[in-house]
């Protein structure tokens, strides 16, 4: 069993709905959350999820009464590099998969990432996609590991798509950076420490070819329900 931490404690602001964004309703019917619970349950893992809520977290709560959740209270006045933290100090020495709550896929991704979870590689997800100034960038190696990772990588190749994984091995050096990092890093910061102060690989594992969208304007949402109803 590995456990799948997903990080739904923001208000989601930009996208400007009064839910938080991992209820926001796609063209399918499903919410966002109920999106990604519904492709990890169809997977051959047994996946054990748990979800980090802070805004308005009793809708979540009922939504999916099933769930384990883990608590940030200072949802707004913390980023996700605190909200990681507190899934992964949750879930004990076991390895995690850990998405943002705004992230939009289906089974073309797992099938993508299969190899990488099945030999417990430490990857974040990242697509070969033209990027702009609110997209998360990265840079790589030449033997495909992340050397940068944020919002303010120069020349980046593409996008991390906000679905990672840490194996057990990498997990407590995670953990440590961050519990390091500034209340409002992204939780990219601390992966980048990781790397560069622990000495720890992270895998690019390239996933240009799924469906994979991360919800943080109007525009994204509509793009992403525009595949759903093509679908």
């Amino acid at each position: 069993m590995v456990h799948v931490v997903i990080l739904a404690a923001g208000m989601g602001s930009r996208l400007g709905r009064p839910e938080p964004k991992p209820l926001t309703r796609l063209a399918s019917g499903r919410s966002i959350l109920e999106q990604q619970l519904a492709v990890l349950g169809g997977h051959s893992t047994v996946w054990r999820p748990t979800i980090v809520v802070g805004f308005k977290k009793d809708l979540i709560m009922e939504a999916f009464p099933e769930a384990s959740y883990v608590y940030n209270q200072r949802f707004d006045q913390t980023n996700t590099s605190k909200s990681l933290l507190r899934g992964l100090e949750a879930t004990g020495d076991d390895p995690v998969l850990w998405m943002n709550g705004d992230v939009v896929f289906d089974e073309t991704l797992m099938a993508l990432l299969d190899p990488h979870l099945d030999a417990e590689t430490t990857f974040v997800a990242v697509n070969r996609a033209e990027v702009g100034d609110e997209e998360v960038k990265y840079r790589t190696n030449d033997d495909g590991h992340i050397t940068e990772l944020s919002k303010t990588v120069v020349d980046g190749l593409g996008e991390a798509v906000g679905v990672n994984f840490v194996s057990a091995s990498d997990k407590h050096a995670l953990i440590e950076s961050l519990r390091e990092c500034d209340p409002n890093d992204y939780f990219e910061r601390g992966v980048e420490m990781m790397i560069h102060q622990m000495g720890r690989s992270v895998l690019a594992a390239d996933v240009s070819e799924a469906f994979c969208i991360e919800v943080d304007f109007e525009s994204d949402l509509e793009t992403a329900n525009q595949i759903i109803r093509a679908r």
